[in-house]
């Protein structure tokens, strides 16, 4: 079995609905690092050597192959990237190897076996 790893950096505000959104479109776990600082085209405003920009979380989820592209798609709608400028990013990459995933295996077999 073969995997993805979905990185996305979302608006803290939106976390919560894109965690449970992309559990709903077939992802098995997700780490979420909290308070992550980044910009994009326009540097972020600061205020007294402050950040006045929101924060992010950074999303990582490792997804089976045959489903990285549906949690991905699901992801950029709950999180408003393309709708909303600024809002986040999600990209994807592949996944050599990985350990701790065998018990999620099992289960994964049958879902996939349903898309194909």
């Amino acid at each position: 079995m073969h995997f993805k790893l979905i990185t996305a950096f979302v608006d803290d505000r939106k976390t919560e609905a894109v965690a449970e959104a992309a559990r709903e479109a077939g992802a098995t776990g997700i780490t979420v690092v909290s308070s992550a600082r980044g910009e994009g085209l326009v540097p972020g405003k600061t205020f007294l050597g402050l950040s006045l920009e929101e924060q992010r979380d950074v999303l990582l989820l490792v997804v089976e192959e045959h489903l990285a592209r549906h949690v991905l798609e699901t992801i950029c709608e709950v999180g408003e990237f393309d709708s909303v400028p600024g809002r986040g990013i999600a990209i994807q990459t592949d996944v050599e190897d990985a350990v701790g995933v065998s018990h999620q295996v099992d289960e994964l077999k049958a879902v996939v076996e349903e898309e194909l």
